[in-house]
């Protein structure tokens, strides 16, 4: 029985993924010299775009976060997602985030765990069996 990843781990993985994000746009940012604010904006969603929808849609099914929380993305079937879906999977969960986090409430009280993003994208967060 596959057992669904909580959010605890969830959260431990967004810290961690979230963590990499800054200090790769903190290089790209003191490489470049960027400065103009709404182009950093719109770089930094571009970037976090790109490496949540390949890492999840990958044969890891995971971000560097989600690996080390030994946790995976997988279509309500069990199988990998495609990159498509990683990016609707993504765009949601930054709207899921917008109202104080609620979209991710239902992680709490949802039998398989999953949030406002994971609902619509027809998407679960499993323990990695190894």
């Amino acid at each position: 029985m596959q057992s669904y990843a909580g959010f605890f781990r969830r959260l431990v993985a967004s810290i961690i993924d979230i963590f990499i994000i800054i200090l790769l746009m903190a290089f790209i940012q003191f490489v470049t010299g960027i400065r103009e604010e709404i182009f950093y904006y719109v770089l930094i969603i571009l970037f976090s775009l790109s490496y949540f929808a390949y890492q999840e849609s990958s044969v890891y099914q995971g971000t560097v976060g989600k690996q080390a929380m030994n946790i995976i993305i997988t279509d309500l079937d069990g199988r990998r997602i495609s990159f498509a879906c990683a990016t609707k999977r993504f765009m949601v969960k930054v709207l899921a985030s917008l109202p104080f986090f609620a979209g991710f409430l239902p992680v709490f009280i949802n039998k398989n765990r999953q949030g406002i993003h994971d609902k619509i994208a027809k998407t679960l967060v499993i323990v990695r069996e190894d």
